[in-house]
């Protein structure tokens, strides 16, 4: 991950600093430190969620969709080599789903210990998946954790300081149903970034980094493709729906497997799409870059 890091020409200062933290406080055979199956691609966003976890803060990922963030926070808990614990917020969140509550067990009341105490006493990463789906008041539980303070105060037990290693991660889009604006206290309590969208350089990077033996000339077609949607989308011709990262990666596993390319695209990114007048903008697009026959094999042996 390190190599992956001076491939993208991150600041040398930083992979220095980031390489005494990893020997430090890495915990390389914790279960919760896992690889990610996917490398974000982005030199100014890596460095500046680097340099944010490294000063102890908190960061917010913002961003319209297929912009990577997801695929950021996980390589961020493997690269600074600590558990992590996923919170995916919905209109029900409440404090006892991230703290945790009062629970029966073998004819006695134990604590049954929630994602946010578990990763605030191990010093783990906590990934905020959604923040803005939750309420308000679901969200002020946190308000102590994630400001100077660092304590989780639960009533009826001791107050717990986190662990100097805990960091929170958070990720929001915006525009989809259930989602609402972060309140002025709880964004304060973040370093923001802004995800741009995936460019065409990192695209194709990512592209050939997960699909090795994919030819060049098809890897070049499908990047294409994807990019003249996002322009698409950015000109609001289309909505975001077919502009799916993870459609188009979905979609190419399933070539793998045999399917022919064109369907394959038309199922992970044309049907994403519900609209039938959009449908139909999104598959002349799709036509202009794959024919819908290819007769050949996409992949090197």
């Amino acid at each position: 991950m390190i190599e992956y890091l001076q491939k993208q020409n991150v600041d040398n200062k930083l992979i220095e600093k980031l390489e005494i933290y990893r020997k430090e406080n890495g915990l390389f055979d914790d279960p919760r430190v896992i690889k990610p199956e996917f490398k974000y691609y982005g030199k100014e966003v890596l460095e500046e969620s680097i340099s944010a976890l490294l000063a102890g803060k908190n960061i917010l990922l913002t961003g319209a969709k297929a912009t990577g963030k997801n695929v950021l926070a996980e390589n961020l808990s493997y690269l600074f080599a600590r558990p992590s614990w996923n919170v995916s917020f919905h209109v029900n969140t409440d404090f006892s789903s991230l703290i945790g509550a009062d629970t029966f067990k073998d004819n006695q009341v134990t604590f049954r210990k929630g994602p946010i105490y578990e990763a605030s006493t191990r010093g783990g990463f906590a990934v905020l998946d959604e923040i803005n789906m939750a309420k308000n008041e679901a969200i002020s539980v946190l308000h102590a954790s994630l400001d100077h303070r660092r304590i989780i105060d639960l009533p009826g037990y001791e107050k717990i300081k986190l662990d100097p290693n805990t960091r929170f991660i958070a990720t929001m889009n915006y525009g989809y149903v259930g989602t609402r604006e972060v309140n002025e206290a709880l964004a304060s309590r973040f370093m923001i970034i802004h995800m741009p969208n995936i460019t065409k350089e990192n695209l194709d990077k990512l592209l050939a980094d997960t699909f090795t033996n994919l030819k060049e000339e098809y890897r070049k077609a499908f990047i294409d493709m994807f990019i003249s949607l996002q322009f698409k989308s950015e000109n609001n011709e289309i909505s975001t729906k077919s502009v799916d990262l993870r459609g188009l990666i979905s979609a190419i596993e399933t070539m793998q497997i045999g399917l022919n390319p064109y369907d394959a695209i038309l199922m992970g990114i044309a049907n994403k799409s519900f609209d039938e007048f959009e449908r139909e903008i999104v598959i002349d697009t799709i036509k202009t870059k794959i024919p819908s026959q290819i007769k050949e094999s996409i992949f090197n042996d």
